[in-house]
């Protein structure tokens, strides 16, 4: 106590714990506060599958964790705004209310604290009260029967529910009658904002969860069983609404032609405007292009190609710089090719032409078809190759990190490939004034197209063999392409026309067994016989007699 306190003053040791002390209360809390909301905004926040994953929150520079950045409100400190005026002008207020007639008030209430604690327990216990009291109303409420209301009451809630049902009822009929239907894939109640709800667009989620109430959207996991398993629905992301709207396609899609929107591109304001809209149903109504692939969300424009890259650099880029050697050993895989690939299929931009992004183009319905059997295939070797790596040690060849969505961004550039060596024309749409340009001309491909790999038979071809293999070895070996869609092959005909007539043959065979089990069953014998009694004839005569008068 001495040395705190010298000649009435406080000493240099005083003065020097209180400025430590100071500097210790000024940065209290710093690295509890930096760690605990790192790790809070770790858990609530999903970034997108292109986003590169930030450090974790133990990963913070012990710089930051151990100072508040004070410097960072100098600014406000220094400038004398009208908020701050009215905050010197209210705390002087404050300060005069107190001393005339708060101050004896707050010193009552301060001292006595029990007083207070009672009046909280009361009000506590009061609410717990009143609140059991509801629910027990409640539960009795439901277990009576309710007045319906009057017959007027009744008929217009009735006649409300038959007109919204009418509505709904046109809305399906106009998407019918139209020959362009645009499936919108989403996932969780964050994309509803940039989804549509006219007739030309219809929404697709990708899980159960997250649905909007009342629309008519796809329930994409009914229609794929696949997408209930979490895994494939992260690896494929809105690739997986392809598979889901293929399977069957003619029980859900009745329209000519069939066209994606992800949410991406209306969020950075890339989807199509009224004008374009039809435009383009414009163009597809008349057969403008013929068999076409219609897109509107360019490559050269993308936020993720600030450098303006050619088509493969592009992929390598986003894919962790081994998109090149995965498509190839893809291929190879798909394709049954032994020796290594001298080269990739050729994506030419040298005469300025560009490429589809984010899954927002249109094909006809049967050319979407064709090139999801090609996907089917190819996605099926992909997962055949690197399924292991991914799932089992979490290395994703085409992500720096850990990343749950390891195949969606190879998968969004596949479209580009297959409609330029399978002979589409490829037609960009301006989405805001609805201008179309032709990307790379049919005439300029000559020599560069793959045609042998992605002609329609060929493709057949192999997806029979896939489907007959399958069809004749059921064996346990994990295959990924039937789980992806429907199994056909030609065989299959004959195959259930042998399993009907099986059955019609097992039928009739039961059929005469039982008839000749009834012949030969053995019959109980009578064990008497009835004898008529002899009509009396006195009894005959009187009744003849009253006959007779």
């Amino acid at each position: 106590m001495f040395r705190m306190v010298s000649n009435g003053k406080l000493s240099f040791i005083a003065r020097n714990a209180a400025s430590i002390g100071k500097s210790r209360a000024r940065n209290l809390m710093v690295s509890e506060s930096v760690e605990g909301y790192a790790f809070l905004l770790e858990n609530i926040l999903s970034l997108p599958s292109e986003v590169a994953v930030p450090m974790a929150a133990k990963s913070i520079p012990k710089k930051l964790k151990s100072e508040w950045r004070w410097h960072l409100f100098d600014a406000i400190k220094d400038t004398d705004s009208p908020s701050k005026m009215e905050m010197i002008f209210l705390d002087k207020i404050e300060k005069q209310f107190n001393r005339t007639n708060g101050e004896n008030s707050v010193a009552s209430i301060g001292s006595n604290d029990t007083f207070l604690y009672t009046i909280w327990e009361e009000q506590k216990y009061l609410d717990m009260t009143n609140l059991r009291k509801r629910k027990e109303d409640e539960e009795l409420k439901e277990r009576t029967d309710q007045p319906r209301g009057t017959w007027d009451e009744v008929y217009r809630s009735v006649r409300r529910l038959d007109r919204s049902l009418h509505e709904r009822d046109e809305g399906e009929l106009e998407r019918t009658g139209q020959p362009l239907c645009i499936y919108e894939p989403y996932y969780g109640v964050g994309t509803w904002p940039f989804l549509h709800n006219v007739s030309l667009y219809r929404g697709l989620g990708l899980s159960t969860k997250g649905r909007r109430p009342g629309a008519d959207d796809v329930d994409a996991p009914s229609r794929l069983p696949l997408l209930n398993n979490g895994y494939y629905r992260d690896v494929l992301g809105e690739y997986g609404a392809f598979f889901a709207i293929a399977n069957r396609i003619d029980r859900i899609h009745k329209n000519a032609w069939i066209g994606f929107q992800s949410w991406r591109a209306t969020a950075r304001t890339k989807s199509l405007s009224k004008i374009a809209e039809k435009s383009l149903l414009d163009a597809i109504g008349t057969r403008k292009h013929g068999d076409t692939l219609y897109f509107w969300a360019r490559l050269d424009t993308d936020p993720r190609n600030p450098l303006k890259k050619d088509f493969w650099s592009f992929c390598d880029a986003i894919n962790a710089g081994n998109c090149q050697f995965v498509f190839s050993e893809t291929l190879k895989e798909m394709y049954g090719v032994k020796h290594n690939l001298s080269s990739l299929p050729a994506m030419p931009s040298d005469e300025g032409g560009t490429w589809s992004v984010t899954n927002s183009w249109v094909l006809p319905t049967k050319s979407f078809v064709e090139f999801v059997m090609f996907s089917r295939m190819f996605v099926d070797a992909l997962d055949t190759q690197f399924y292991d790596d991914h799932q089992k040690n979490g290395h994703c060849h085409l992500s720096l990190s850990k990343d749950k969505h390891c195949y969606s961004r190879l998968l969004e550039l596949l479209v580009n490939v297959w409609a330029y060596h399978s002979g589409r024309r490829v037609v960009y749409v301006d989405p805001a004034t609805g201008v179309m340009q032709e990307q790379h001309n049919l005439k300029s491909r000559r020599g560069q197209m793959w045609i042998k790999w992605f002609q329609f038979t060929t493709l057949k071809n192999m997806d029979e063999d896939l489907a007959e293999e399958f069809d004749s070895d059921h064996s346990k070996n994990r295959r990924l392409w039937p789980l992806t869609g429907e199994i056909y092959w030609h065989g299959i005909f004959e195959k259930e026309r042998n399993m009907r007539n099986r059955e019609k043959e097992k039928k009739r065979q039961q059929s005469k067994d039982k008839m000749q089990r009834m012949r030969k069953r053995t019959h109980q014998k009578a064990l008497g016989r009835y004898v008529k009694p002899l009509v009396d004839d006195s009894n005959s005569t009187s009744l003849a007699a009253k006959l007779l008068r």
